[in-house]
């Protein structure tokens, strides 16, 4: 009786806990909506920013955005899901596997202004790309690289060994195994973590205010060298550096609206080709 009652109150004090975080996601959402949707019209869209932000449009703030975003998943994902084929299929048991996988894990939880650092370093002053738009990729495709392998990694071993065991024992090579009978069944759980990854890119500060960020650049890049503004970064100054902040309040609500949508669209694209794999490739 007394075993029962604690986990009826484990049940309730989990289910309150679900609904309190649901409860204060959605204010959020409704205070950005609320805030931002009366500042959202075509001139703020299409227009570029005057006096440093505090009026005028996002419009390059928007591509600039884009263009960081689509640059991170270009070099992340093919080099995660690669990295997760080879450590699930091709890497044997050995101490140095388990060192690497450990320190993908480890990478996974490092904050995000020691990978700013680490581009600072390494793409802008040594290779000597400047801060740029290919700077910023790098770096935000470096973060989210860890996420992807794990989410990859997991989802690979997800899928039962007899299909891969049916595959080679019909005579195919180890890839054939892995292209037809592993990769379109783990592919749905592969695009779970490619959402976390560019949700996470697309709304940091820290790595792209060291490699690429500009304060106020009301121009289109007109190369992958060039610097840009980006959403997040474009927010940050607006709420802070602005000398009179309460009259560029719905600056920051309809910036943070369109970021707000913009990851939300990403997100919404992903979970639709996860959903299209899952229905088309069932086990």
């Amino acid at each position: 009786m007394a075993r029962r009652r604690g986990e009826t109150w484990v049940y309730l004090g989990m289910r309150a806990a679900t609904y309190l975080i649901v409860v204060v996601v959605a204010y959020i959402i409704f205070d950005i909506v609320r805030g931002g949707a009366g500042t959202i019209t075509w001139e703020f869209l299409a227009d570029v920013p005057r006096k440093s932000g505090a009026e005028g449009g996002i419009f390059p703030v928007i591509i600039g955005t884009l263009y960081l975003v689509i640059g991170t998943i270009l070099v992340a994902l093919p080099l995660g899901m690669a990295g997760a084929i080879y450590l699930t299929e091709y890497a044997k048991a050995s101490r140095l596997n388990t060192y690497i996988r450990l320190a993908i894990i480890t990478l996974a939880g490092i904050p995000s202004i020691v990978f700013g650092l680490f581009g600072l370093g390494l793409f802008v002053i040594f290779l000597g790309f400047g801060a740029s738009i290919i700077a910023g990729a790098l770096t935000l495709a470096c973060m989210i690289l860890p996420i992807i392998i794990v989410a990859s990694e997991e989802a690979l071993k997800a899928v039962p060994p007899a299909f891969r065991d049916a595959s080679l024992a019909l005579g195919a090579t180890k890839w054939q195994t892995i292209s037809r009978n592993v990769l379109p069944y783990a592919v749905p759980g592969m695009l779970t973590g490619s959402i976390l990854g560019i949700g996470r890119a697309a709304g940091e500060t820290a790595p792209i205010l060291l490699t690429v960020a500009a304060f106020f650049l009301p121009r289109l890049p007109q190369s992958i060298f060039d610097q840009c503004m980006a959403l997040p970064y474009h927010l940050y100054i607006l709420a802070t550096q602005l000398p009179d902040v309460a009259k560029a309040r719905p600056m920051q609500y309809g910036t943070a609206l369109v970021l707000l949508i913009l990851v939300l669209g990403l997100n919404l694209a992903a979970i639709m080709l996860r959903g299209y794999f899952r229905k088309k490739y069932r086990w």
